[in-house]
Formats: structure tokens, sequence, C-alpha cells
């Protein structure tokens, strides 16, 4: 195992949580971007990758908890397009520009109540579907649901045999169109012992294209992320329970249904070491290759689940979405916005 430092005169990690907390996140409109962390390169089949001179840049700070990056593709935008991602406590979807910084972009964004709904009301997960429309998984509302483009929200599903979600958490989307997510209860206000729970489990589900909600599988105690293989015959879920701190992997079936699970990786010891974060949310890139966020970075797996690497900020991160061109890896890291150029490409992006 090799970790590659970054130069020394990069700024200290706390002395860049000062300068980035003292800044408005829309003052954040600089290209000259401070870096943190490391690069962890346990294999090295990293290298054709990561490149030996890749660094963390830090985009824009000072938020409360960040999740759910998408990039947005824009012939006419002159970087391609732009970054969206969800701020939970603040119940507001951010969207970020190169050049211009980070803007208010949807609020509220998980929760409609009038009452008080805990610490996590907003959205989490981000997608686009097929029509490039914004599919939110939200907290506070406990449905997904779709910004249609010349009006409102649609509620896409909201419960599963008349019982209501816990608080969707992240979705990902089958080439056929229909949407798969997880359902932990992280955004009901006390958790798993809120009296608002209408579910004994958390599910991994299925939405089809007509509507129908179908349970995959309640194998799992904490399902968080998910993401799909580039052709579609595996689907990962991560699992961010301390005491079980893994991914595993489903075939899928013709139907859409789910085979017999394996464990992908095992990272409990790691959990429970005190590296920071969990495993949560993931992409995939055109090798097959898995990035997905877990205790101390983004880790790097093989399509056989060997760990190849960790990308580190040395804080919680809590998923990650490819971008620009497909080579570039965003990050959403506790209060900060990240990204890493890669030598890869996200799956999708052929």
């Amino acid at each position: 195992m090799h970790i590659t430092p970054f130069p020394t005169k990069i700024p200290h990690l706390l002395g860049l949580c000062a300068l980035l907390s003292a800044l408005p996140a829309q003052a954040q409109d600089t290209t000259n971007f401070p870096t943190i962390g490391t690069i962890e390169r346990m294999s090295e089949e990293l290298d054709a990758l990561v490149p030996k001179d890749a660094v963390i840049q830090v985009l824009a700070g000072g938020f409360e908890w960040t999740e759910g990056p998408v990039w947005v593709p824009e012939a006419e935008h002159p970087n391609g397009g732009f970054l969206l991602f969800s701020e939970i406590p603040s119940n507001t979807v951010r969207r970020w520009d190169e050049g211009k910084g980070v803007a208010v972009y949807l609020s509220p964004s998980g929760y409609t109540g009038q009452v008080d709904y805990g610490a996590e009301p907003g959205s989490n997960g981000l997608l686009l579907d097929a029509e490039g429309r914004l599919v939110s998984c939200e907290h506070g509302d406990r449905r997904l649901s779709v910004l249609t483009k010349d009006g409102g929200k649609r509620t896409l599903a909201d419960n599963y045999e008349g019982k209501r979600f816990n608080s969707p958490n992240d979705a990902c989307m089958h080439e056929n169109g229909d949407l798969y997510f997880t359902d932990p209860p992280y955004g009901l206000p006390k958790r798993w012992e809120d009296p608002r729970r209408e579910l004994d489990y958390c599910g991994v589900f299925r939405i089809g294209k007509e509507g129908a909600v179908t349970l995959l599988t309640d194998e799992m105690t904490r399902p968080n992320g998910i993401a799909f293989s580039p052709d579609f015959s595996t689907l990962y879920v991560a699992q961010s329970d301390p005491e079980a701190a893994i991914w595993k992997a489903f075939p899928v079936k013709e139907d859409g249904a789910l085979g017999e699970s394996k464990v992908f990786y095992d990272a409990t010891e790691n959990s429970k070491a005190g590296e920071p974060g969990g495993c949560d949310g993931m992409k995939a890139d055109i090798h097959g290759n898995l990035w997905a966020t877990g205790p101390g970075g983004v880790w790097v797996f093989s399509p056989e689940g060997k760990a190849l690497g960790r990308v580190r900020t040395f804080e919680r991160i809590s998923n990650c979405a490819w971008g620009n061109d497909g080579t570039v890896l965003y990050m959403t890291s506790d209060t900060y916005i990240c990204r890493i150029q890669t030598t890869t490409k996200g799956a999708g992006w052929e």
C-alpha cells in the first residue's frame, strides 16, 4: 500500500476549513482552487485510472452537509454543463457553475410541511431521467419526485402497499427506465425510533415505467448508495451500518428482479477503526470499476471487488458523480464540494 502525499505548499486542512467557512458559498468564483487530501494507492492498477499528479480540488465550502451530486449536461454551457447537489439540512438543492460559484437552485428540496422535521429534511440523492429531468429522493416528503420542465414536481412514488417509505435515500436508473432506490430511516426526525415510521424494514425498491412499486429485497439493515454496473447486469448496494459496513452485489434478472446477493467488499474493520464516513453513494466507470464512498474516502474497486485505492479528503464523503466530459469525479465531502481528474470515464459517457 502506498499513499501519495500532495505537495507541502497545500494549506493545512484546518486552515482551509477556516478559509472556506468564512466565505459565503456564492463567493467561490475562483478557478484557482485549494487542494486537500491524498490518493492512497493500494495497487498499481490505480495508476491507469488516477494520474500520479492528480489532486483533489475544493470547489466550494461552508455548507452544513452535502449529498447527491449530479452533473447536468448543457451544450451551450461554457463548461459543458453544471453541478447540482443537495444540502440536506437546509432543505435546498444548490447549483455550482465553473467560474461563477454556487447559487440556490431549488428550495424547498425535500420537505414542504409546516412543522419542524428534524435535522435532515431535504432531498438526498439526485439523478436525471431519460428526458433530462431532475429526479429527487426526498427525506421529509418521503417520496421520489420528478421536476417537470414547465411546472412543479410530480410524485413518482411515496408508499409501498399503502405504507409510506421511511426516507428515500439514493437512486439509479436502469437502461429500460426503471428506477431502483434505497429506503433507510435517516431522514426521519428520530430515525428508526420515529413514531411516523410505517415500514418494519429498510428496503431496496423498484419503480417501473408504469409506476408500479416492487420491493426487491429487505435483507440489508441500512441500504444506502446504489449503482448499476455498466452493462446493467449487476446492482451494487452500500450498507451504511458501522457494525457491517459492506457493499453487496446483486445479479439483475431479465424481469428486473434481483438474484441472490454476495458481499462485494467488507470495510467493517475500517469503520470500526474510526475512519470517517460510511458506505454511501457510488458510481461505476466504463470499465466496470466501482467508485464507492466509504470509510476513509472514495474506494476504487475492480469489477472483481479488489480494492485498488482510495481518494481521501480526510472528511466524510457522502456521494460522487461523473461530470464535464465524463472523466472528472465530483464528490460531496461533508461541508465541501470537491473534484478530481481521472483517466477513465463514467459509465454511460462513452
